[in-house]
Protein backbone atom coordinates (compact mmCIF):
# COMPACT_ATOMS: atom_id res chain seq x y z
CA UNK A 1 0.00 0.00 0.00
CA UNK A 2 1.54 3.31 -0.95
CA UNK A 3 0.72 6.20 1.40
CA UNK A 4 -2.29 8.62 0.32
CA UNK A 5 -0.49 12.00 -0.87
CA UNK A 6 -2.28 14.68 1.16
CA UNK A 7 -1.68 18.37 -0.61
CA UNK A 8 -3.66 21.51 -0.09
CA UNK A 9 -6.19 21.65 -2.72
CA UNK A 10 -4.70 23.27 -5.79
CA UNK A 11 -7.63 26.45 -5.68
CA UNK A 12 -6.61 27.08 -2.06
CA UNK A 13 -2.96 27.38 -3.05
CA UNK A 14 -3.94 29.53 -5.95
CA UNK A 15 -6.49 31.58 -3.98
CA UNK A 16 -3.58 32.22 -1.31
CA UNK A 17 -1.28 33.62 -3.83
CA UNK A 18 -4.03 35.89 -5.43
CA UNK A 19 -4.56 36.95 -1.74
CA UNK A 20 -0.94 38.01 -1.12
CA UNK A 21 -0.39 39.56 -4.52
CA UNK A 22 -3.66 41.52 -4.51
CA UNK A 23 -3.10 43.12 -1.05
CA UNK A 24 0.61 43.58 -1.44
CA UNK A 25 -0.12 45.30 -5.28
CA UNK A 26 -3.04 46.30 -4.49
CA UNK A 27 -2.18 49.13 -1.49
CA UNK A 28 0.08 50.15 -3.53
CA UNK A 29 -2.23 50.67 -6.40
CA UNK A 30 -4.44 52.67 -4.20
CA UNK A 31 -1.28 54.95 -3.09
CA UNK A 32 -2.58 58.06 -5.41
CA UNK A 33 -5.65 58.08 -3.19
CA UNK A 34 -3.49 58.65 -0.95
CA UNK A 35 -1.36 61.67 -1.89
CA UNK A 36 -4.19 64.34 -1.56
CA UNK A 37 -5.46 64.50 1.72
CA UNK A 38 -2.02 63.38 3.38
CA UNK A 39 -0.52 66.45 1.43
CA UNK A 40 -3.42 68.32 2.47
CA UNK A 41 -2.59 67.99 6.00
CA UNK A 42 1.03 67.93 5.71
CA UNK A 43 1.32 70.83 3.76
CA UNK A 44 4.00 68.87 1.65
CA UNK A 45 4.34 69.30 -2.51
CA UNK A 46 3.70 66.48 -4.63
CA UNK A 47 7.19 65.86 -5.21
CA UNK A 48 7.77 64.54 -1.37
CA UNK A 49 4.92 61.95 -1.93
CA UNK A 50 6.12 60.86 -5.67
CA UNK A 51 10.01 60.95 -4.30
CA UNK A 52 8.90 58.52 -1.27
CA UNK A 53 6.93 55.82 -3.90
CA UNK A 54 9.78 56.81 -6.47
CA UNK A 55 12.53 55.17 -3.64
CA UNK A 56 10.08 52.54 -3.19
CA UNK A 57 9.83 51.26 -6.52
CA UNK A 58 13.78 51.59 -6.94
CA UNK A 59 14.49 49.68 -3.10
CA UNK A 60 11.99 46.93 -4.15
CA UNK A 61 14.12 46.78 -7.41
CA UNK A 62 17.34 46.13 -5.99
CA UNK A 63 16.36 44.02 -3.61
CA UNK A 64 14.39 42.13 -5.75
CA UNK A 65 17.31 39.77 -6.96
CA UNK A 66 18.52 39.21 -3.27
CA UNK A 67 15.56 38.35 -1.82
CA UNK A 68 14.50 36.04 -4.96
CA UNK A 69 17.77 34.11 -4.19
CA UNK A 70 16.88 33.84 -0.37
CA UNK A 71 13.33 32.44 -1.75
CA UNK A 72 15.01 29.92 -4.34
CA UNK A 73 17.62 28.80 -1.67
CA UNK A 74 14.97 28.59 1.24
CA UNK A 75 11.44 28.37 -0.03
CA UNK A 76 8.75 30.66 -1.01
CA UNK A 77 6.73 30.67 2.02
CA UNK A 78 8.82 31.97 4.84
CA UNK A 79 9.85 34.68 2.38
CA UNK A 80 6.43 35.77 1.84
CA UNK A 81 5.24 35.18 5.37
CA UNK A 82 8.21 37.58 7.04
CA UNK A 83 7.45 40.11 4.29
CA UNK A 84 3.78 40.60 4.78
CA UNK A 85 4.70 41.37 8.52
CA UNK A 86 7.51 44.01 7.19
CA UNK A 87 4.66 45.48 4.87
CA UNK A 88 2.07 45.97 7.99
CA UNK A 89 5.47 47.96 9.68
CA UNK A 90 5.98 50.13 6.85
CA UNK A 91 2.18 50.96 6.37
CA UNK A 92 2.42 52.07 9.79
CA UNK A 93 5.29 54.25 8.87
CA UNK A 94 3.52 56.17 6.38
CA UNK A 95 0.39 56.62 8.52
CA UNK A 96 2.54 58.54 11.26
CA UNK A 97 5.34 59.85 9.38
CA UNK A 98 5.96 63.56 10.48
CA UNK A 99 8.75 64.63 7.81
CA UNK A 100 8.97 64.19 4.14
CA UNK A 101 12.34 61.97 5.23
CA UNK A 102 10.30 59.21 7.47
CA UNK A 103 7.34 59.09 4.83
CA UNK A 104 10.67 58.35 2.64
CA UNK A 105 11.71 56.08 4.99
CA UNK A 106 8.52 54.14 5.48
CA UNK A 107 6.99 54.00 1.99
CA UNK A 108 10.29 54.05 0.28
CA UNK A 109 12.39 52.08 1.88
CA UNK A 110 10.47 49.44 4.05
CA UNK A 111 7.14 49.04 2.08
CA UNK A 112 9.89 48.43 -1.09
CA UNK A 113 11.71 45.58 0.85
CA UNK A 114 8.35 44.28 2.16
CA UNK A 115 7.19 44.02 -2.01
CA UNK A 116 10.16 42.27 -2.97
CA UNK A 117 8.82 39.48 -0.50
CA UNK A 118 5.32 39.47 -1.43
CA UNK A 119 4.98 40.32 -5.25
CA UNK A 120 5.31 38.48 -8.30
CA UNK A 121 9.25 37.13 -7.99
CA UNK A 122 8.63 35.28 -4.94
CA UNK A 123 4.88 33.95 -5.42
CA UNK A 124 5.03 33.25 -9.73
CA UNK A 125 8.45 31.71 -8.85
CA UNK A 126 6.73 29.58 -5.99
CA UNK A 127 3.83 28.53 -8.67
CA UNK A 128 6.27 27.64 -10.88
CA UNK A 129 7.51 25.23 -9.33
CA UNK A 130 4.43 23.43 -7.63
CA UNK A 131 2.81 23.11 -10.72
CA UNK A 132 3.96 21.09 -14.29
CA UNK A 133 5.28 22.99 -16.75
CA UNK A 134 2.22 22.78 -19.37
CA UNK A 135 -0.33 24.51 -16.54
CA UNK A 136 2.09 27.18 -15.22
CA UNK A 137 0.76 29.90 -16.75
CA UNK A 138 -2.70 28.69 -15.96
CA UNK A 139 -1.32 29.11 -12.31
CA UNK A 140 -0.14 32.26 -12.61
CA UNK A 141 -2.68 33.34 -14.55
CA UNK A 142 -5.98 32.63 -11.84
CA UNK A 143 -3.66 33.43 -9.28
CA UNK A 144 -2.75 37.14 -10.79
CA UNK A 145 -6.89 36.84 -11.49
CA UNK A 146 -7.67 36.37 -7.77
CA UNK A 147 -5.24 39.19 -6.98
CA UNK A 148 -6.77 41.96 -9.76
CA UNK A 149 -10.16 40.85 -8.20
CA UNK A 150 -8.86 41.69 -4.56
CA UNK A 151 -7.24 45.04 -5.92
CA UNK A 152 -10.26 46.08 -7.28
CA UNK A 153 -12.18 45.55 -3.96
CA UNK A 154 -9.83 47.28 -2.18
CA UNK A 155 -10.19 51.17 -4.38
CA UNK A 156 -13.77 51.07 -3.07
CA UNK A 157 -12.75 49.64 0.58
CA UNK A 158 -9.95 51.71 0.32
CA UNK A 159 -11.67 56.01 -0.56
CA UNK A 160 -14.76 54.66 1.70
CA UNK A 161 -12.06 54.19 4.57
CA UNK A 162 -10.34 56.90 3.84
CA UNK A 163 -13.60 59.05 3.94
CA UNK A 164 -14.98 56.86 7.42
CA UNK A 165 -11.84 56.71 9.49
CA UNK A 166 -9.28 59.54 7.41
CA UNK A 167 -6.09 58.50 5.67
CA UNK A 168 -4.57 57.64 8.78
CA UNK A 169 -6.82 55.47 9.55
CA UNK A 170 -7.09 53.45 6.59
CA UNK A 171 -3.75 52.92 6.61
CA UNK A 172 -3.70 51.30 9.84
CA UNK A 173 -6.36 49.07 8.78
CA UNK A 174 -4.77 47.88 5.44
CA UNK A 175 -1.67 46.71 7.70
CA UNK A 176 -3.93 44.84 10.26
CA UNK A 177 -5.78 43.39 6.89
CA UNK A 178 -1.65 42.15 5.32
CA UNK A 179 -0.37 41.31 8.88
CA UNK A 180 -2.74 38.17 8.58
CA UNK A 181 -1.74 37.25 4.75
CA UNK A 182 1.51 36.28 5.82
CA UNK A 183 -0.92 32.56 6.83
CA UNK A 184 -1.58 32.80 3.64
CA UNK A 185 2.09 33.03 1.86
CA UNK A 186 2.63 29.58 3.98
CA UNK A 187 0.49 27.74 1.44
CA UNK A 188 2.40 28.91 -1.18
CA UNK A 189 5.14 26.25 -0.21
CA UNK A 190 7.63 25.07 -3.08
CA UNK A 191 9.93 23.02 -0.37
CA UNK A 192 6.37 20.83 0.01
CA UNK A 193 5.66 17.54 -1.40
CA UNK A 194 3.58 18.48 -3.81
CA UNK A 195 6.20 20.65 -5.64
CA UNK A 196 8.79 17.97 -5.35
CA UNK A 197 5.83 15.63 -7.14
CA UNK A 198 5.56 18.32 -9.97
CA UNK A 199 9.54 18.67 -10.96
CA UNK A 200 10.64 14.82 -10.76
CA UNK A 201 14.17 13.77 -12.28
CA UNK A 202 14.69 17.76 -12.98
CA UNK A 203 18.74 17.76 -12.47
CA UNK A 204 20.15 20.21 -9.77
CA UNK A 205 21.99 23.47 -11.15
CA UNK A 206 24.53 25.45 -9.31
CA UNK A 207 22.83 29.06 -9.26
CA UNK A 208 26.02 30.55 -10.37
CA UNK A 209 26.17 28.75 -13.31
CA UNK A 210 22.39 29.66 -13.82
CA UNK A 211 23.28 33.33 -13.29
CA UNK A 212 26.22 33.44 -15.77
CA UNK A 213 24.76 32.16 -18.56
CA UNK A 214 21.48 34.75 -18.29
CA UNK A 215 23.98 37.67 -17.57
CA UNK A 216 25.44 36.60 -21.07
CA UNK A 217 22.17 36.20 -22.63
CA UNK A 218 21.19 38.79 -24.97
CA UNK A 219 17.32 37.91 -24.47
CA UNK A 220 18.29 38.31 -20.63
CA UNK A 221 19.38 42.01 -21.44
CA UNK A 222 16.11 42.66 -23.99
CA UNK A 223 13.72 41.57 -21.04
CA UNK A 224 15.32 44.04 -18.91
CA UNK A 225 15.12 46.75 -21.05
CA UNK A 226 11.44 46.54 -22.59
CA UNK A 227 10.53 46.04 -18.57
CA UNK A 228 11.64 49.53 -18.53
CA UNK A 229 8.44 51.28 -19.71
CA UNK A 230 5.89 48.81 -18.04
CA UNK A 231 7.83 50.25 -14.60
CA UNK A 232 7.29 54.07 -15.85
CA UNK A 233 3.93 53.71 -16.74
CA UNK A 234 2.47 51.57 -14.67
CA UNK A 235 4.07 54.16 -11.97
CA UNK A 236 3.25 57.25 -13.40
CA UNK A 237 -0.57 56.61 -13.86
CA UNK A 238 -0.92 54.09 -10.81
CA UNK A 239 0.60 57.34 -8.70
CA UNK A 240 -1.11 60.18 -10.47
CA UNK A 241 -3.78 59.68 -12.26
CA UNK A 242 -6.33 60.10 -9.95
CA UNK A 243 -4.69 64.08 -9.21
CA UNK A 244 -4.58 64.26 -13.20
CA UNK A 245 -8.60 63.50 -13.14
CA UNK A 246 -8.87 66.21 -10.17
CA UNK A 247 -6.51 68.97 -11.84
CA UNK A 248 -9.10 68.85 -14.82
CA UNK A 249 -12.09 69.49 -12.82
CA UNK A 250 -13.36 65.95 -12.60
CA UNK A 251 -15.14 65.17 -8.89
CA UNK A 252 -12.63 62.69 -6.84
CA UNK A 253 -15.29 59.59 -7.54
CA UNK A 254 -13.93 59.79 -11.65
CA UNK A 255 -9.99 58.92 -10.37
CA UNK A 256 -11.20 56.41 -7.90
CA UNK A 257 -13.35 54.54 -10.39
CA UNK A 258 -10.72 55.04 -13.20
CA UNK A 259 -8.31 52.88 -10.62
CA UNK A 260 -11.30 50.35 -9.64
CA UNK A 261 -11.44 49.86 -13.38
CA UNK A 262 -8.03 49.21 -13.82
CA UNK A 263 -7.99 46.87 -11.34
CA UNK A 264 -10.73 44.85 -12.27
CA UNK A 265 -9.71 44.76 -16.05
CA UNK A 266 -6.22 43.55 -14.77
CA UNK A 267 -7.66 40.80 -13.67
CA UNK A 268 -9.13 39.50 -16.54
CA UNK A 269 -5.86 41.07 -18.40
CA UNK A 270 -3.42 38.50 -16.45
CA UNK A 271 -5.61 35.65 -16.65
CA UNK A 272 -5.76 35.14 -20.37
CA UNK A 273 -1.90 36.81 -20.82
CA UNK A 274 -1.13 33.74 -18.76
CA UNK A 275 -3.25 31.19 -20.09
CA UNK A 276 -2.15 32.80 -23.86
CA UNK A 277 1.09 32.36 -23.03
CA UNK A 278 0.81 28.49 -22.89
CA UNK A 279 -0.32 28.26 -26.36
CA UNK A 280 1.70 30.84 -27.90
CA UNK A 281 5.18 32.04 -28.22
CA UNK A 282 5.32 35.40 -25.24
CA UNK A 283 7.63 37.36 -26.66
CA UNK A 284 5.56 38.25 -29.38
CA UNK A 285 2.57 38.44 -27.05
CA UNK A 286 4.63 40.33 -24.48
CA UNK A 287 5.10 42.88 -27.87
CA UNK A 288 1.51 43.22 -28.81
CA UNK A 289 0.62 44.20 -24.86
CA UNK A 290 3.03 46.93 -24.40
CA UNK A 291 1.92 47.94 -28.32
CA UNK A 292 -1.95 47.63 -27.28
CA UNK A 293 -0.81 49.89 -23.96
CA UNK A 294 0.74 52.61 -25.99
CA UNK A 295 -1.90 52.85 -29.15
CA UNK A 296 -4.44 53.13 -25.73
CA UNK A 297 -1.93 56.44 -24.23
CA UNK A 298 -1.78 58.01 -27.66
CA UNK A 299 -5.65 57.37 -28.45
CA UNK A 300 -6.06 58.70 -25.08
CA UNK A 301 -4.26 62.19 -24.79
CA UNK A 302 -5.64 62.83 -28.46
CA UNK A 303 -9.18 62.59 -27.51
CA UNK A 304 -11.37 65.42 -25.15
CA UNK A 305 -10.73 64.44 -21.56
CA UNK A 306 -14.23 62.94 -19.98
CA UNK A 307 -15.52 60.32 -17.87
CA UNK A 308 -16.41 58.09 -21.11
CA UNK A 309 -12.99 58.61 -21.88
CA UNK A 310 -11.28 58.07 -19.00
CA UNK A 311 -13.20 54.86 -18.01
CA UNK A 312 -12.69 53.26 -21.40
CA UNK A 313 -8.86 54.08 -21.27
CA UNK A 314 -8.75 52.69 -17.49
CA UNK A 315 -10.14 49.31 -18.74
CA UNK A 316 -7.91 48.75 -21.85
CA UNK A 317 -4.59 49.62 -19.72
CA UNK A 318 -6.04 47.03 -16.88
CA UNK A 319 -6.01 44.47 -19.41
CA UNK A 320 -2.18 45.21 -19.68
CA UNK A 321 -1.79 46.39 -16.67
CA UNK A 322 0.04 43.17 -15.26
CA UNK A 323 -0.10 41.04 -18.25
CA UNK A 324 3.16 41.54 -18.83
CA UNK A 325 4.05 39.59 -15.44
CA UNK A 326 3.55 35.85 -16.23
CA UNK A 327 4.79 36.37 -19.97
CA UNK A 328 8.18 37.76 -19.04
CA UNK A 329 8.09 35.26 -16.14
CA UNK A 330 7.66 32.41 -18.40
CA UNK A 331 10.40 33.31 -20.86
CA UNK A 332 12.99 33.42 -18.04
CA UNK A 333 11.33 30.31 -16.82
CA UNK A 334 11.32 28.75 -20.99
CA UNK A 335 15.27 29.80 -21.44
CA UNK A 336 16.65 29.17 -18.42
CA UNK A 337 14.09 26.71 -15.85
CA UNK A 338 12.49 27.47 -12.48
CA UNK A 339 15.30 26.41 -10.19
CA UNK A 340 16.13 29.68 -9.56
CA UNK A 341 13.27 31.67 -11.35
CA UNK A 342 12.78 33.97 -8.57
CA UNK A 343 16.86 35.05 -8.78
CA UNK A 344 16.50 35.47 -12.12
CA UNK A 345 13.02 37.43 -12.39
CA UNK A 346 14.49 39.75 -9.91
CA UNK A 347 17.06 40.64 -12.00
CA UNK A 348 14.90 41.13 -14.95
CA UNK A 349 12.38 43.19 -12.64
CA UNK A 350 15.65 45.51 -12.20
CA UNK A 351 14.54 47.04 -15.68
CA UNK A 352 11.17 47.59 -14.47
CA UNK A 353 11.97 49.15 -11.25
CA UNK A 354 14.22 51.44 -12.70
CA UNK A 355 11.54 52.93 -14.72
CA UNK A 356 8.92 52.67 -12.38
CA UNK A 357 11.15 54.60 -9.82
CA UNK A 358 11.40 57.47 -12.50
CA UNK A 359 7.64 57.33 -13.51
CA UNK A 360 6.61 58.08 -9.79
CA UNK A 361 9.29 60.44 -9.24
CA UNK A 362 9.63 62.71 -12.17
CA UNK A 363 5.56 62.79 -12.26
CA UNK A 364 5.64 64.85 -9.10
CA UNK A 365 8.46 66.95 -10.52
CA UNK A 366 7.40 67.81 -14.13
CA UNK A 367 3.86 68.41 -12.46
CA UNK A 368 5.67 70.87 -9.38
CA UNK A 369 7.66 72.56 -12.43
CA UNK A 370 4.99 72.82 -15.08
CA UNK A 371 1.91 72.15 -13.24
CA UNK A 372 1.21 69.64 -16.23
CA UNK A 373 1.70 66.39 -16.69
CA UNK A 374 2.23 66.35 -20.52
CA UNK A 375 5.71 65.69 -20.62
CA UNK A 376 5.05 62.58 -18.72
CA UNK A 377 2.52 61.57 -20.92
CA UNK A 378 4.79 61.95 -24.52
CA UNK A 379 7.75 59.98 -22.72
CA UNK A 380 5.48 56.95 -21.64
CA UNK A 381 4.10 56.54 -25.84
CA UNK A 382 8.31 56.64 -26.60
CA UNK A 383 9.22 54.17 -24.35
CA UNK A 384 6.35 52.14 -25.00
CA UNK A 385 7.00 52.22 -28.11
CA UNK A 386 10.81 50.92 -27.35
CA UNK A 387 9.49 47.74 -25.29
CA UNK A 388 7.68 46.84 -28.60
CA UNK A 389 10.95 46.49 -30.66
CA UNK A 390 13.08 45.18 -28.00
CA UNK A 391 11.11 42.30 -27.01
CA UNK A 392 10.61 40.74 -31.15
CA UNK A 393 14.48 39.62 -31.18
CA UNK A 394 14.75 37.71 -28.03
CA UNK A 395 16.30 34.05 -28.44
CA UNK A 396 13.33 32.43 -26.01
CA UNK A 397 15.06 28.56 -26.91
CA UNK A 398 16.38 26.62 -23.92
CA UNK A 399 19.66 26.71 -23.01
CA UNK A 400 19.23 24.39 -19.87
CA UNK A 401 21.09 21.49 -21.93
CA UNK A 402 23.86 23.81 -22.17
CA UNK A 403 23.97 25.03 -18.32
CA UNK A 404 23.97 21.40 -17.25
CA UNK A 405 27.50 20.69 -19.14
CA UNK A 406 28.79 23.91 -17.92
CA UNK A 407 31.03 23.36 -15.03
CA UNK A 408 29.92 24.97 -11.83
Amino acid sequence: MHEKRHFPATWMILLAGGLVLGMAMGTRHIQGLFMLPMLAERGWGREAFAFAVGLQTLVWGLLQPVTGMIADRFGTARVIASGCVAYALGLIFEATAPTPGWLAAGVGIVLGAALSATTFATVNAGLARMFPENRRGWAQGIAGAAGGFVQFILVPAGQWSIVAFGWVGALQALACVILLCALAGLLVDDRSERARANSPGVPAQAMGVVVRAALAHRGFWLLNLGFISCGFQLSFLGIHLPAYFRDAGFETAVGVNVIALIALSNAVGTYFCGRLGDLYRRKYLLSAVYALRTLAMIVFVALPLSPASAYLFAMVMGITWLGTVPLTTGVVAQIFGVQYLATLFGLVFLGHQVGGFFGAWLGGVVYDAAQSYAWMWLISIALGFASVLLNLPIDDRSVQPRMAAAPA
